[in-house]
């Protein structure tokens, strides 16, 4: 109910449907490069996560907000590079016991090398290298380890759908010697449907399963996602629930989303 009626308000304050059949075009393709994490389209999601029933006792909390710049570059008239930088802040209580911790976590650089064209059958896809940064402030919030490993995106837009999947995998290789070694998989399956008013309603999981210890995390993510403009600059909304289907000792229940994505088309 609360993804209908934020659907239904932003719908109605879009002013992409207020204006010429040619800007409702642009805003179509706007839509449609939005769902594609390797369009050539530079924008910066700002990320609010909220997670509860975290900790032993389940009664713990985490907030983490990520600032996801996304810069393509243009190679030659066949390829572009895509620079996916994901900058995290947190602050959590009751995760660890009964303290709480705050600051920066690990900063995660993907770099994505794209076709300018679909492929054969109208497949897009990218891949290239990640980098793990240890930029935690607190030894709680992050690995402090160096990392990397490669990573990939593949996907398709068929009228107003898109669907696909994003991996990647990181091993550590430096840092410090008294914590665990890095070796992760991350795996995110996706699919959304898109509307003519520019509202999409998207299903995806963020999974990770760790060699080491042999274990999944799998968040379910549900949201609904609005295109609008203020002013002159083009904006999306997006409100989203996630419930852990699976997870460690400690990891948390559920959670909300919220991520305001500020647009730079060219």
């Amino acid at each position: 109910m609360i993804f209908a009626a934020m659907s239904a308000s932003l719908a109605a304050t879009s002013l992409f449907a207020q204006e010429p059949a040619t800007d409702e075009r642009d805003a179509a393709e706007l839509a449609k490069k939005l769902a594609n994490p390797v369009a050539a389209l530079i924008s910066v999601p700002i990320q609010n996560n909220f997670d509860w029933g975290a900790g032993p006792s389940g009664d713990g909390f985490q907030y983490k907000l990520t600032v996801q710049p996304v810069i393509p570059f243009s190679l030659n008239e066949n390829w572009n590079v895509i620079s996916r930088t994901i900058l995290p802040y947190v602050y959590q209580e009751d995760v660890f016991g009964t303290s709480s911790q705050s600051g920066l976590a690990d900063t995660v650089q993907s770099f994505f090398f794209s076709p300018v064209k679909p492929a054969k059958g109208g497949w897009i896809w990218g891949a290239g290298p990640l980098l793990q940064i240890p930029t935690a402030t607190d030894d709680l919030l992050g690995e402090e380890k160096w990392g990397a490993g490669p990573t990939a995106v593949v996907l398709k837009q068929q009228g107003q759908w898109t669907y696909g999947a994003l991996f990647n995998h990181v091993w550590s290789f430096a840092g410090e010697s008294g914590r665990s070694e890095v070796n992760r998989t991350f795996l995110q399956p996706f699919v959304s449907y898109t509307t003519k008013t520019f509202t999409t309603f998207g299903l995806n999981t963020e999974s990770t399963y760790d060699w080491k210890n042999s274990q999944w995390t799998v968040p379910l993510n549900a949201f609904v996602q609005q295109l609008l403009k203020v002013g002159k600059q083009p904006i999306a909304l997006q409100l989203g629930y996630r419930y852990y289907a699976e997870g460690p000792s400690g990891a948390p229940e559920w959670g909300l989303r919220f991520q305001i994505s500020f647009l730079f088309p060219k």
